[in-house]
């Protein structure tokens, strides 16, 4: 399929986010403050839609320095050595949604992620340009990339969880 369509990221309209397991008892929120991608598409419906996302691993940000600064050690997404997260896919219509599909890579570790993806609309931005925006959302395991930094909290439990949640806010740009 011709895909003759080019649509970027919207950073400063868009956020991705991060959702973990702590302690057991609730979850600990982050994202990414820097993140830049694009939409390759031939239809309108973007359907069959290639997607390429990169986010920089040292705007990690979960509202607590240490932390971010932890997060961002060789215990976790070595920021310093891999300052990048990947993820190539394809997206898919799927009855009224879409699923994307596609390789994510953290630390170079290569992982299959499958997400859901709704088109939240399409309109004419303040200068006349054309935006679309998605919400997605899905689960990672930490694991599968490689991620097994973890303690033993004092009732015996993991600090840490495995999954992740995602949940993107997108807006795009038609150029």
């Amino acid at each position: 399929m011709a895909r003759n369509s080019k649509w970027i990221i919207d950073p400063g309209h868009s956020e991705v986010q991060f959702k973990v397991k702590h302690l057991a008892v609730s979850h600990v929120t982050g994202r990414f403050r820097i993140f830049q991608g694009d939409v390759l598409c031939g239809n309108e419906d973007f359907n069959d839609a290639e997607i390429h996302v990169t986010l920089d691993t040292g705007s990690i940000d979960t509202n607590n320095p240490q932390r971010d600064a932890h997060l961002r050690s060789p215990d976790f997404i070595d920021a310093e050595k891999y300052p990048a997260i990947t993820f190539d896919g394809l997206l898919q219509k799927d009855g009224d949604d879409y699923v994307l599909a596609g390789e994510m890579v953290i630390r170079e570790v290569r992982s299959g992620v499958r997400l859901r993806a709704g088109l939240t609309g399409v309109g004419t931005g303040r200068f006349g340009d054309t935006r679309a925006g998605f919400e997605v959302k899905g689960k990672i395991s930490r694991k599968d990339f490689g991620l097994t930094w973890n303690v033993l909290a004092e009732g015996g439990g993991l600090v840490i969880g495995d999954e992740i949640s995602l949940l993107f806010d997108i807006q795009l740009i038609k150029k």
